[in-house]
């Protein structure tokens, strides 16, 4: 199942900024698509959560700052100015590592150095097709895909301006954030206090 659009016009950031609060939008080349209601399962935002809370420790006194969403990180093809950008995404867990891509009134400007998705039935061809292809061409250095139903990853990780294959893994033990040295998310107490999911 793919994301409602929001109408068959071409958007930019600063009609973006002009919409209403309670109803969350990502643009893609300037294709606002509806973030699916309703609000995430709990097993999303356990994962979620836990990614972030484990980066957020491991970061600590670090110069790489974590997010978690929502956050807008807009990415302009160029030297745009923001009113002319027209791809707003809002990865669940994302980490930057230049202080200069930091905008604390509107979040983010250029490609997080990584960025992870947590699936949904509602938004996994999105965050698999689309945002993959955005994530690329913007230099996303290292993005997951985490599955929670099947409890595997996917990660892509740029290699000369291109994602390369994709390794795919268990949510068990640890897995190394490749753009972060020395930090590992640990999977096996999230994975054990969840209930197991309907084969």
């Amino acid at each position: 199942m793919g994301l409602a659009q929001r109408d068959d016009q071409l958007h930019t950031y600063a009609e973006y900024l002009t919409w209403p609060d309670d109803v969350r939008y990502e643009l893609i080349d300037g294709v606002a698509y509806l973030m699916a209601p309703p609000a995430p399962t709990l097993d999303h935002q356990d994962f979620a959560g836990e990614i972030y809370f484990q980066l957020r420790q491991a970061l600590e006194g670090k110069p790489c700052q974590v997010y978690i969403a929502p956050v807008d990180v807009r990415l302009p093809k160029a030297n745009e100015a923001d009113e002319l950008i027209d791809t707003v995404v809002q990865p669940d867990v994302l980490v930057v590592c230049d202080p200069g891509k930091l905008d604390r009134r509107r979040g983010v400007r250029g490609a997080p150095d990584f960025a992870v998705e947590v699936l949904s039935p509602s938004t996994a061809s999105h965050d698999q097709v689309r945002k993959r292809r955005v994530y690329e061409r913007a230099g996303v250095r290292e993005y997951w895909l985490v599955h929670p139903t099947d409890r595997i990853i996917t990660i892509y990780r740029l290699e000369n301006g291109e994602f390369g294959k994709p390794d795919v893994g268990e949510l068990s033990g640890e897995t190394p954030v490749g753009v972060l040295p020395g930090i590992a998310i640990c999977w096996d107490g999230l994975v054990s206090r969840l209930p197991r999911p309907d084969w």
